[in-house]
């Protein structure tokens, strides 16, 4: 790495103040952090030092999506593989047409998984990284562009902050996304959702979800719907999600309730636990996200008292809903530990709800912010099944608010503060 580290101080003084690319200093700037730790530091110990700062930060976050990140790569070729196996089976389709379109199958192909066998894990990992990956990359290309942009139009540095967005918004979309929604989706969550307010650390929404909700009700054919959520389209073959499929019942099928998702779609509570199900390529897994809450609450940068706030008041009111029961929607009477698992309810908790930019930042406000977060999650599942996917306007509506909560909370410890001190002097005098 030595010639690497000549070679960005060779180029370093083209980059600074009277250089010849001065503007493209924060571009030079954030690919040497990226790769080394920054140069300059203080000769004494003029600072009170803390070994977690902003890149450590976000690659602790980006390590905690690992265990997602791999579940999306694996899930998506197995949806998609599984499609092709349920075709074949039934004849719908010739083995010679079992193959993934256009260049993607080719590839597939070249790294000798183009049997499409859902019982191969190397299959399924091939497979599913020929989608989730394009979608990453147009991701980074896209939003590191903008990053770049105004980092150079304000001067300002290019932080690793974007690595944890660039992953969370291609994790929290399907598979057969178009890559040009992708691009402009990316654009408006880091121009609109990030930039607009000053950038890093001044937003108060969390970008990736701006991103997804733009894109979501831009475009929600190719968000929402039975089609959208494997690889592939096959005809008899469904890729509904359990919320969408309650969502969208009949009255009649209502009646069912949960035996929709049980029987006609087969699946159990440790199903949906584990992940192995259609869905948002990589917010499938509870158990993938249980493991990245850990290493944000043990690492401290997750806050434990947001997720465990968001769960419970979740859990009870959906347990409510559940006691009352209904025989016309059957959302309503989804058992409570079934709203902890389906959707994007443990990858929104873990990830997107804990954001500490656009989340509360006091003590309290944050038990205040994750329980209005889980209310209003399951207000937005039973009163409005056109949205099934709450848990994603929630955690906006929650950043909104985050700000008065905060301010709601300082002013009570001031007032009781004040109130102290008062009755300290009454009783001196």
């Amino acid at each position: 790495m030595k010639p690497l580290r000549r070679l960005l101080d060779k180029l370093r003084p083209k980059f600074e103040k009277g250089g010849k690319h001065e503007r493209l200093y924060p571009l030079y700037e954030a690919v040497d952090t990226f790769l080394y730790t920054p140069g300059e530091v203080t000769k004494q110990a003029a600072h009170v030092r803390d070994s977690l700062d902003l890149k450590r930060m976000m690659i602790t976050v980006v390590v905690a999506l690992v265990p997602c990140t791999i579940m999306a790569l694996w899930n998506t070729g197995y949806q998609a593989n599984l499609a092709f196996d349920d075709a074949l089976q039934r004849n719908a389709i010739q083995p010679a047409d079992a193959h993934a379109p256009g260049w993607r199958g080719a590839v597939i192909s070249i790294l000798g998984a183009g049997d499409y066998d859902p019982g191969s894990v190397w299959d399924c990992l091939v497979h599913g990284a020929a989608y989730f990956l394009p979608v990453y990359l147009v991701t980074v290309a896209v939003g590191g562009a903008w990053e770049v942009l105004f980092g150079c139009i304000r001067g300002h540095d290019v932080t690793e902050g974007f690595l944890v967005t660039s992953l969370l918004f291609p994790l929290t979309l399907p598979p057969t996304i178009p890559l040009w929604q992708t691009a402009l989706g990316i654009s408006f969550g880091v121009v609109i959702g990030k930039e607009i307010f000053g950038g890093v650390g001044k937003n108060f929404l969390n970008p990736a979800l701006t991103a997804r909700a733009f894109v979501y009700f831009a475009y929600p054919q190719a968000m929402t719907g039975n089609e959208v959520w494997t690889a592939v389209q096959i005809d008899g073959f469904s890729g509904a999600t359990a919320l969408t499929r309650l969502g969208s019942a009949t009255a009649e099928e209502a009646k069912k309730g949960m035996a929709l998702v049980t029987d006609g779609l087969g699946w159990s509570w440790m199903d949906t636990f584990l992940g192995n199900i259609p869905g948002s390529m990589g917010e499938t897994s509870t158990l993938c996200c249980l493991i990245g809450a850990v290493i944000l609450i043990g690492t401290g940068i997750g806050s434990w008292r947001i997720m465990a706030s968001l769960t419970v008041s979740t859990f009870v009111v959906a347990g409510v809903f559940y006691a009352v029961g209904s025989e016309t929607n059957p959302v309503a009477s989804m058992p409570p530990w079934w709203h902890l698992t389906t959707g994007g309810f443990a990858f929104g908790t873990v990830f997107m709800a804990t954001d500490p930019v656009s989340a509360a930042m006091t003590e309290t406000g944050k038990w205040i912010y994750g329980g209005l977060i889980g209310v209003l999650t399951v207000l937005i599942r039973v009163v409005n099944p056109a949205f099934p996917e709450g848990i994603m306007l929630a955690i906006l509506f929650g950043n909104v608010f985050a700000p008065t909560i905060d301010w709601l909370v300082v002013r009570a410890n001031i007032r009781r503060r004040t109130a102290r001190v008062e009755r300290g002097r009454r009783s001196e005098m």
